[in-house]
């Protein structure tokens, strides 16, 4: 593979790296019709539907959310905006527009995203990678809707997804509409995934109120040092486990999907048990090889 060490050491340099056009139009299509047909077969969630009144109440609901969540990575499920929803738990707008992602096991579950998951191109870039036995942990699909989509702080991913050693998580962040700074593309500080990470979330003790906390603090980032990284439909961004990167408000009229999905190196690497996703008998990760 000489000729992709220019792109190996521009990924290990920076933390992440962009690959123009690595999906074609029609596989990004294929993916937008599909979660189409997902939402309009969608059974809203409970949690989603009621805005309680007392604090008790209240904490029931979160606690049914938080539920909610935690249980979703072996299943497809349904996270909205906020704001959506009137005191009745009616959508304030269509539903489809008020969602804000799909996840998290549409790789395993789902024909049309398990076959791009599993694609030959991206087994042959694992390979690339010199991934010995590259299992996927989670998907989701992001849909940033026009006006609402909310902004998603500076986080690195290994954060959520803990491993030891770190260094063993990778995402792949498909770009399905061209993401560009006014509908809010990705933003990273290059170089920034050699310096470990300051915070990690993790569950909570049972019977406490949240379902998971964090430990440590993300540190105040110079914001000068982020480098936008507008992209065109079917593109990819490698986004190393530490890199820092965020996404600011989508202002803009138009929506900027993304399915994006997360692959540990499971060679001599150990998946944190407090980590919020956990493999179940269900759904032990799969191998991204076929």
């Amino acid at each position: 593979t000489g000729e992709q060490s220019p792109c190996l050491f521009q990924f290990h340099k920076d933390g992440f790296l962009v690959l123009e056009h690595f999906f074609t139009t029609e596989e990004c299509d294929s993916m937008r019709n599909q979660i189409q047909r997902i939402i309009a077969e969608m059974e809203v969630p409970l949690h989603c539907r009621t805005e309680f009144s007392t604090k008790e109440e209240e904490q029931l609901q979160s606690q049914g959310s938080s539920d909610y969540f935690l249980t979703s990575g072996d299943k497809i499920r349904f996270f909205f905006e906020k704001g959506v929803l009137d005191e009745e738990g009616n959508f304030l707008i269509p539903k489809e527009k008020s969602i804000g992602k799909i996840g998290h096991a549409l790789h395993a579950y789902d024909p049309v995203f398990k076959q791009i998951t599993h694609s030959s191109k991206v087994q042959e870039l694992g390979r690339k990678l010199g991934l010995e036995r590259p299992v996927v942990v989670q998907s989701m699909y992001i849909f940033k809707q026009p006006g609402i989509g909310g902004e998603v702080t500076p986080h690195q991913d290994a954060t959520f997804l803990h491993t030891e050693p770190l260094g063993r998580i990778l995402g792949f962040w498909i770009a399905l509409e061209d993401a560009t700074q006014e509908n809010g593309c990705l933003w990273f500080i290059p170089g920034s995934h050699t310096r470990g990470i300051t915070r990690r979330m993790v569950r909570a003790a049972p019977g406490t109120s949240t379902c998971v906390e964090f430990i440590g603090s993300e540190p105040a980032y110079d914001n000068s040092q982020f480098v936008p990284l507008p992209i065109s439909k079917g593109g990819l961004i490698l986004i190393h486990g530490e890199v820092v990167h965020k996404s600011e408000l989508n202002s803009s009229e138009s929506s900027r999907h993304v399915f994006t999905f997360h692959v540990m190196e499971a060679k001599d690497t150990s998946w944190s048990k407090e980590n919020w996703l956990q493999p179940t008998p269900e759904l032990p990760f799969p191998s991204l090889y076929t």
